[in-house]
Protein backbone atom coordinates (compact mmCIF):
# COMPACT_ATOMS: atom_id res chain seq x y z
CA UNK A 1 0.00 0.00 0.00
CA UNK A 2 1.63 3.44 -0.90
CA UNK A 3 1.16 5.75 1.46
CA UNK A 4 2.70 9.45 2.13
CA UNK A 5 3.47 11.46 5.17
CA UNK A 6 2.07 14.91 4.60
CA UNK A 7 4.20 17.95 6.84
CA UNK A 8 2.54 21.08 7.81
CA UNK A 9 2.37 23.55 5.52
CA UNK A 10 2.02 21.13 2.52
CA UNK A 11 -0.22 21.40 -0.08
CA UNK A 12 -2.80 19.13 -1.53
CA UNK A 13 -0.77 19.00 -4.62
CA UNK A 14 2.16 18.35 -3.87
CA UNK A 15 1.05 15.79 -1.58
CA UNK A 16 -0.91 13.79 -4.39
CA UNK A 17 2.36 14.34 -6.75
CA UNK A 18 4.16 12.46 -4.17
CA UNK A 19 1.49 9.67 -3.54
CA UNK A 20 0.96 9.17 -7.39
CA UNK A 21 4.94 8.61 -7.72
CA UNK A 22 4.89 6.17 -4.76
CA UNK A 23 1.85 4.11 -6.29
CA UNK A 24 4.16 4.19 -9.78
CA UNK A 25 7.17 3.23 -8.00
CA UNK A 26 5.31 0.21 -6.25
CA UNK A 27 3.89 -0.97 -9.56
CA UNK A 28 0.02 -0.67 -8.22
CA UNK A 29 -1.88 0.75 -11.76
CA UNK A 30 0.15 -1.62 -14.10
CA UNK A 31 -0.81 -3.95 -11.65
CA UNK A 32 -4.93 -2.69 -11.51
CA UNK A 33 -4.62 -2.89 -15.32
CA UNK A 34 -3.45 -5.72 -15.41
CA UNK A 35 -5.96 -7.64 -13.62
CA UNK A 36 -8.71 -5.73 -15.06
CA UNK A 37 -10.03 -8.14 -17.31
CA UNK A 38 -9.46 -12.14 -16.86
CA UNK A 39 -6.63 -13.01 -19.55
CA UNK A 40 -6.40 -17.13 -19.67
CA UNK A 41 -3.12 -19.04 -18.70
CA UNK A 42 -2.71 -19.68 -22.75
CA UNK A 43 -3.37 -16.26 -23.79
CA UNK A 44 -0.69 -14.87 -21.62
CA UNK A 45 1.88 -17.36 -22.25
CA UNK A 46 1.58 -16.72 -26.06
CA UNK A 47 2.02 -12.78 -25.24
CA UNK A 48 5.15 -13.79 -23.05
CA UNK A 49 6.55 -15.68 -25.62
CA UNK A 50 5.98 -13.34 -28.20
CA UNK A 51 7.70 -10.90 -26.39
CA UNK A 52 10.47 -13.13 -25.75
CA UNK A 53 10.72 -13.33 -29.90
CA UNK A 54 10.53 -9.48 -29.96
CA UNK A 55 13.21 -9.20 -27.73
CA UNK A 56 15.64 -11.79 -29.68
CA UNK A 57 15.24 -10.12 -32.93
CA UNK A 58 15.64 -6.59 -31.38
CA UNK A 59 18.92 -7.97 -29.70
CA UNK A 60 20.20 -9.51 -32.56
CA UNK A 61 19.73 -6.12 -34.39
CA UNK A 62 21.42 -4.39 -32.02
CA UNK A 63 24.75 -6.21 -32.94
CA UNK A 64 24.85 -5.84 -36.48
CA UNK A 65 25.65 -2.42 -36.52
CA UNK A 66 28.36 -2.64 -34.05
Amino acid sequence: MAMVKIKDGESFESAFRKFKKSCEKAGILSEVKKRENFEKPSVRLKKKSIAARKRAVKKSRKGWND
